[in-house]
């Protein structure tokens, strides 16, 4: 499905709304509703557990969004954190300028793309792609557009040449897609943390920022965490929370937003054994992802040529979202830029002293960060899809449906009596699901026909579907429907929590 099937489907189903939509909404602002909240704390928990509960060297802490200013002082986003922006002057729309620019490079891939699918149809299994690429003469032409267009935006934007930016925009003729127009205004640069004030004065002296991400609450911390949980080099801190970005170009649904929510692990190394920790982590993420069922068409590995000011290392987990391949997650090599800028900046220590070494020193950070919001976006993206069934009549029809990883799915199991009128129908259905509502989110569900109730719950994702009859008053079975399948199998009642157990519990992907 498109992203504009998706997000109807969200609202309609009570995934996702759009925050203050009586006063017509709030921009990149977003409410997850009743299914929403139950996804998105699935995938929390999926993510917590594979990293803290399966870790005995990683810990959780919880650390607040309101933090001492100079934190994003020695940080460097008081200085560093910034967009660089560009405005057109024919219809008054902002842009960034990175933006701008990769979005030329895409068109351009595309076009190489098409050719590459046209070939490949026509040749079939002798096609080689790689030989076809360094070959053909159209190919190549684009190829050699798109490094100097990506290498010349990583040298300006490293050396930070907001003219050599424009520039570039201007030698490209990258056109805004709004007005069709090239009529730029200089590229400037934009902070994106959200300010506000201590208590009811305001001044520089009580200015505090809502944090732009949860790592530094880690860094801080370090030595606490480090000493209270007798922990020993290497070992991590985990934390899942919230975080603000004042966006100005915030779009493509909860892509980008400017509250969302960050999982986020700090991996505490010794100094020189970063790389080494770095491709476990690498290796480590990307095998947390395909354990849900992504397939690997879906995901790959994009190392950043534009290395951060905290970097000596960092890559992309990039997911294939119905607008291309855009970053998931991130993991990057810190070195010992955050705790060397905190104590420097603090005065106080942040060492530690090994014992196996017998020596002090600052640890360096191996960090794995992943966007809760845009985790919940890749599996709904990936798991939305129309299908042609066969109805109950036998004639084809159209279903949605959700094929979420059961793990995950925000109602394991729907309880539908055969029909409502019948008072023994509706008391059997009303002891099962009350059975199994103190081990699963489970729906009860006695409005409009039996496959009308089947086709709403595989529209958000319910991996079973249980149907009380009049067999059940006589011998205490179940049909148990499976969503992806849509087989139907009687089992008698007291078999269904081991059942449901077995498929949706993540110890199945741990």
């Amino acid at each position: 499905m498109n992203l504009k099937q998706l997000i109807s489907h969200c609202k309609e189903y009570g995934f996702i709304f759009q925050s203050s939509e009586i006063y017509d909404g709030l921009a990149a602002v977003y409410d997850y509703g009743p299914l929403g909240i139950e996804l998105k704390n699935n995938i929390k928990q999926y993510w917590w557990k594979s990293m803290v509960q399966m870790h005995q060297n990683i810990v959780g802490i919880d650390s607040s969004i309101f933090m001492h200013p100079k934190t994003w002082e020695a940080s460097g986003h008081v200085d560093a954190f910034n967009d660089p922006l560009i405005d057109n002057k024919d219809s008054k729309k902002r842009y960034r300028a990175d933006q701008l620019i990769e979005s030329y490079v895409g068109k351009i891939e595309a076009k190489s793309q098409k050719d590459i699918d046209k070939a490949s149809a026509k040749f079939g299994d002798a096609f080689d792609e790689v030989q076809f690429r360094s070959t053909n003469n159209r190919i190549i032409d684009r190829q050699t557009k798109i490094d100097y267009a990506l290498n010349a935006m990583n040298k300006f934007l490293a050396s930070e040449d907001m003219e050599g930016l424009k520039n570039l925009i201007e030698e490209l003729e990258i056109a805004c897609p709004e007005s069709g127009s090239r009529n730029w205004t200089e590229v400037r640069q934009f902070n994106l943390m959200f300010s506000t004030q201590l208590g009811n004065i305001s001044g520089e002296e009580s200015k505090l920022y809502l944090r732009p991400e949860t790592a530094q609450g880690i860094f801080v911390n370090f030595l606490n965490v480090q000493k209270s949980s007798r922990q020993k080099i290497p070992f991590g801190i985990a934390q899942i929370g919230k975080a603000f970005r004042n966006e100005i170009v915030a779009r493509q649904f909860i892509f980008r937003m400017r509250e969302f929510e960050q999982m986020e692990m700090q991996f505490f190394v010794r100094p020189g054994e970063e790389m080494k920790w770095y491709e476990y982590w690498k290796e480590s993420r990307m095998k947390w992802h395909k354990a849900l069922g992504t397939p690997e068409d879906h995901l790959n590995f994009h190392n950043h040529e534009n290395l951060a000011h905290y970097a000596n290392a960092a890559v992309d987990i990039e997911f294939k979202f119905p607008f291309g391949f855009r970053e998931l997650e991130g993991i990057h090599s810190r070195t010992d830029f955050d705790l060397l800028s905190h104590q420097e900046l603090s005065g106080k220590k942040l060492q530690y002293f090994d014992p196996e070494l017998n020596e002090n020193y600052v640890p360096y950070v191996v960090e794995t960060s992943i966007g809760c919001d845009r985790m919940f976006l890749s599996q709904m993206s990936m798991a939305l899809q129309e299908e042609t069934v066969p109805d109950a009549n036998g004639k084809e029809s159209t279903r949605v449906v959700a094929k979420l990883h059961p793990a995950l799915a925000p109602v394991k199991a729907a309880v539908l009596p055969l029909v409502k009128n019948k008072e023994e129908l509706v008391n059997a259905a009303s002891d099962v699901y009350n059975k199994l509502k103190k081990d699963f989110i489970c729906q009860y569900d006695e409005k409009d026909a039996i496959g009308r109730r089947y086709r709403r719950q595989d529209a958000i994702g319910t991996p079973f579907s249980i149907t009380i009859d009049f067999e059940t008053l006589e011998n205490n079975t179940v049909t148990i429907r499976e969503r992806d399948s849509m087989d139907q199998q009687r089992i008698p009642i007291e078999q269904l929590n081991k059942r449901i157990s077995e498929v949706t519990s993540i110890n199945n992907i741990l």
